[in-house]
């Protein structure tokens, strides 16, 4: 076993023992500090599993996996003007970044995004005049060009939405009348109103996407159910199946099960109200 990382992440590699430890790596949740969640911030997780409310499976592939509890986010973070606490740093089920446990000075506690180098015991704040530090939440146009965002609103005091994922952050390029321009992880270029809170810094646990799964079961304990290739089954089954030996689909292009155009087809609706709002489309 060796362990390779930059920071506060870092990657466990595995000697090839078995086959469920090739190519296996897994996070060395060094930058965890707490393994237990705060009870008041955690509540029940029901999940559907793919199924409607009569029992029908509308959504493939997903089922069973561990249980998970869900704790409460705070993507608002508009307790302003009261400095928090960072208490512990802890492991998140239902995300692939970490969570931080703020416990504020008038004795509320509240779940954060866990921002790149921001540590137990440092002092974080949300409010306009807020200093220009990791962690601290402030509007866009209190926040210099050139500054690395996440958790970024959409809609004014709607909370969060956008540059969540573990190691994303958005850097803000320009500021013109009511709108600031960003440019997004998936290098869209976009304005968004000068009101929208951000967070300031690089969402956590950078490394979550160097993990290799290293085995079927792994995506089990995820909830992710087997997926069987259309070209392998009967053309009773699936608009590629069918043919004698491995043969081609024996159409122009690859279709879903249900013969919708699939595999790059572009999916967004043409008049969708945000167009007005991009100025160059991702990638």
């Amino acid at each position: 076993m060796k362990i390779c990382g930059i920071n506060q992440m870092a990657i466990r590699l595995y000697k090839a023992y078995t086959p469920g430890t090739r190519n296996r790596t897994i996070s060395t949740f060094d930058e965890i500090t707490n393994k237990k969640p705060e009870k008041s911030l955690i509540r029940k997780n029901h999940r559907c599993q793919g199924h409607n409310n009569r029992g029908i499976i509308t959504s493939r592939h997903k089922g069973k996996g561990h249980k998970r509890r869900y704790r409460k986010i705070d993507f608002k973070r508009n307790k302003y003007n009261i400095k928090a606490n960072v208490a512990s740093i802890e492991y998140d089920p239902n995300r692939n970044a970490r969570i931080a446990l703020l416990h504020y000075s008038d004795g509320d506690k509240r779940y954060i995004l866990h921002p790149r180098s921001l540590n137990v015991g440092q002092t974080v704040i949300s409010g306009i005049n807020a200093p220009l530090e990791v962690g601290n939440s402030l509007p866009l146009h209190s926040i210099p060009l050139g500054t690395a965002v996440h958790n970024i609103e959409l809609t004014p005091y709607k909370g969060g939405q956008i540059v969540r994922a573990a190691g994303t952050y958005a850097q803000i390029v320009a500021k013109e009348g009511a709108f600031a321009t960003l440019k997004l992880p998936s290098s869209e270029v976009r304005l968004i109103r000068k009101e929208c809170l951000a967070t300031i810094g690089q969402v956590g646990n950078i490394d979550a996407g160097n993990i290799s799964i290293g085995k079927a079961g792994r995506n089990r304990w995820l909830s992710k159910r087997p997926k069987v290739r259309g070209v392998a089954m009967n053309p009773i089954d699936h608009p590629h199946g069918g043919g004698e030996g491995r043969s081609p689909i024996g159409k122009p292009h690859p279709v879903t099960p249900w013969g919708k155009p699939a595999l790059g087809r572009k999916t967004r609706k043409k008049p969708k109200y945000s167009n007005r709002y991009i100025l160059r489309k991702r990638k």
